[in-house]
């Protein structure tokens, strides 16, 4: 590829992923990152720090979330706010073919998939700011936020695995079913 051509940055991306998948993330080099890119070191660096960034790039959803919950409804309780942001991240995923491999590049890594649970943690930070903005105790800000992210990758693993289904039916699905698992049943009558 020239080096003129557009989408540097997601053409690094598309590389390293093709690259970690046929000789895993251990033996895949930056600089051979940038030559299937058709880029050079430096290209590579102006975009990501390493090569385990490449495939965590940027903060697009932490942003998007983070302007959902700052733009909900004021009489929206906490927990209700975040399900309507996360109802909406779907509007920013990368393609779903794309995702799930790199789902498994990141699976079949101990690195990756640390790094994965910081950029979930940095976004859980993010958000619980975002909700004490909206005057929620800290503890219980942060308290709602680790109820969504586990609804949210329940969401997100269905969403994969199920291309007609929409993500905001499985957050409400996802939302639906642990509410019946923490309430209690109904008395049995007689």
């Amino acid at each position: 590829m020239p080096r003129w051509e557009s989408d540097a940055q997601g053409r690094l991306e598309r590389a390293a992923l093709e690259l970690f998948e046929k000789q895993g993330f251990e033996r895949t080099s930056v600089a051979q990152i940038a030559r299937a890119a058709g880029l050079t070191e430096r290209s590579f660096y102006r975009y990501f720090p390493d090569k385990r960034e490449v495939l965590f790039a940027g903060r697009e959803l932490e942003a998007h979330l983070v302007a959902q919950v700052e733009a909900a409804d004021p009489d929206l309780a906490p927990f209700e706010t975040l399900l309507a942001a996360l109802g909406t991240a779907d509007e920013i995923f990368r393609p779903r073919e794309f995702l799930l491999r790199r789902a498994t590049v990141i699976a079949a890594n101990p690195a990756l998939a640390e790094r994965d649970l910081i950029k979930l943690a940095d976004i859980a930070d993010a958000l619980t700011r975002a909700l004490e903005r909206r005057s929620v105790e800290p503890g219980q800000a942060r308290f709602i936020i680790d109820v969504a992210i586990a609804i949210s990758r329940r969401a997100t693993s269905r969403w994969l695995a199920d291309p007609d289904a929409t993500f905001s039916e499985l957050v409400a699905q996802a939302a639906a079913e642990l509410g019946e698992a923490v309430t209690p049943p109904a008395p049995t009558v007689r």
